[in-house]
């Protein structure tokens, strides 16, 4: 339920009072040996079943962002510690990397390729702070045999990652989050309805489990856990980069995945199929009757683990309206569910955004169109408390959108599509308010502070509605 955070540089006295909501006995499904998996899976299937049936509301009948009861029922199926990395499949891992080291600020650190040994695959590791992005792109299955295994990620394939990338162009291929227990998590899931993707596999000497299974489209939720004694900093067979190559003092401000989005045709059985499989409670949710203001709509559920760490949103487009909803427009693109973008949190978002902005036009990433100036007249009636009349100004000039609920503060950009396809794109977000102190009395910040950009919808709407049009001959 808390979520570490470096401490807010703006008006650190604001502490917006949070929703109060009881925390009750967290329902581990964890076991310390995997000879108790059986068993495990019987008690977190029926422990499951319950928690779910004390939720009475359906999610066929969402309530909308205004009425909606925030609760944790510490529901979870498996432990789950927090998001470990998000990995895309590409043509071309080496310059898509140093693209997004570039315009994120984040420096390539590892890297899995034919100079360590690897004859299957390409993939680089960038990290900033928490956040962890793996570009992986297939070599020539000629250079290999059948009897050579030599991926560092043991569940790629070469048939399906260049069909991947044929139907979805640069995507995200798997969210990947650190479990307890990788193979307890795996049982659990299959046994609660989670369509296998890959069986657990051991890394290295025993240090890592890896399993995966079938998230939506050809999104793999994957599972990562570490022995007790692990001497890996991220996985096996990868091996720390050059210093020539890449610049490792490269630092923006990012920190954290606050959370990740994905573009769904249903919703319903979409979040449905998440909650059986994982126990994931409702974080937020949004429906068409919460953006009556704008020409299109979409319908979105925040799904959280435990700890709420871990935010998993899902998005549906909604139909009948005056203009085609952007989901929509992904969905077409993208041929099928998929990422919808990734929410990166910083510590400064105004130094974020000057930096990311120098190199919009040089290899970074360009943003969608900034609000009208009215919009940013209206700041100071909303969040004078908040952001000096000098943070407002700064807001404006670099296209930042505010927005606030009964717990704080929420500053976000959006980036535009980050490849060729109008498809994935990138959030930059900070969170302001909601520090409290834990255990040992370390300030911490709420998950989720200051929402998801509910009041901002009209606004990022048409600024992709609008991107839209320029791509429309």
């Amino acid at each position: 339920m808390l979520r570490a955070n470096n401490i807010i540089t703006l008006n650190q006295s604001f502490i917006l009072p949070s929703i109060s909501y009881k925390i009750s006995a967290i329902l581990s499904c964890t076991s310390t040996k995997q000879t108790k998996i059986k068993n495990q899976v019987t008690k977190c299937t029926k422990t499951g079943h319950e928690a779910r049936n004390t939720n009475t509301r359906e999610v066929t009948n969402s309530t909308g962002f205004n009425n909606f009861v925030r609760e944790n029922p510490n529901s979870d199926k498996f432990t789950v510690k927090n998001f470990h990395h998000i990995e895309f499949w590409c043509n071309d891992a080496t310059n898509t990397a140093r693209r997004f080291s570039w315009g994120l600020g984040m420096p390539i650190v590892s890297k899995s390729d034919l100079s360590t040994g690897n004859l299957t695959h390409a993939s680089y590791l960038l990290t900033s702070g928490e956040v962890n992005f793996l570009f992986t792109a297939p070599y020539s299955p000629t250079i290999t045999t059948n009897e050579t295994t030599t991926a560092a990620i043991p569940t790629f394939s070469y048939t399906d990652c260049r069909n991947f990338t044929a139907s979805h162009g640069l995507a995200v291929r798997a969210i990947a989050i650190e479990v307890e227990d990788a193979e307890i998590a795996f049982n659990v899931s299959v046994a609660n309805g989670a369509k296998p993707s890959s069986p657990p596999v051991i890394l290295g000497d025993s240090d890592v489990v890896l399993a995966e299974v079938k998230l939506y489209g050809d999104v793999v939720l994957r599972f990562i856990s570490y022995n007790k004694n692990k001497n890996v900093t991220f996985l096996p067979l990868f091996e720390p980069v050059e210093k020539t190559s890449s610049f490792p003092e490269l630092d923006y401000g990012i920190r954290s995945l606050d959370h990740a989005v994905g573009n769904v045709q249903k919703l319903a059985p979409a979040v449905e199929y998440m909650k059986l499989f994982t126990g994931f409670h409702e974080f937020a949710e949004f429906t068409a009757e919460d953006f009556k203001k704008i020409e299109s709509g979409t319908n979105s559920v925040v799904l959280a683990c435990n700890n709420e760490n871990v935010l998993m949103s899902l998005n549906e487009p909604v139909y009948g309206t005056k203009s085609k909803s952007n989901i929509q427009t992904y969905l077409e693109h993208n041929e099928g569910a998929g990422v919808h973008h990734l929410a990166l949190a910083t510590e400064d978002i105004f130094r974020t955004l000057k930096e990311m902005r120098k190199r919009s036009g040089v290899g970074g990433f360009e943003f969608m169109l900034a609000p009208p100036p009215t919009y940013y007249r209206n700041l100071k009636k909303r969040v004078g408390d908040v952001l000096s009349d000098e943070h407002i100004k700064e807001c404006e000039e670099l296209g930042i959108l505010v927005d606030r609920d009964d717990q704080g503060t929420l500053l976000q950009i959006f980036t535009k599509p980050v490849g060729d396809r109008p498809t994935v794109f990138i959030e930059i977000i900070q969170r302001i308010g909601c520090m409290v102190k834990d255990d040992e009395g370390k300030l911490q910040q709420k998950s989720g502070c200051g929402g998801f950009g509910k009041g901002n919808y009209v606004e990022l709407f048409k600024s992709i509605e609008e991107y839209v049009k320029t791509l429309e001959a």
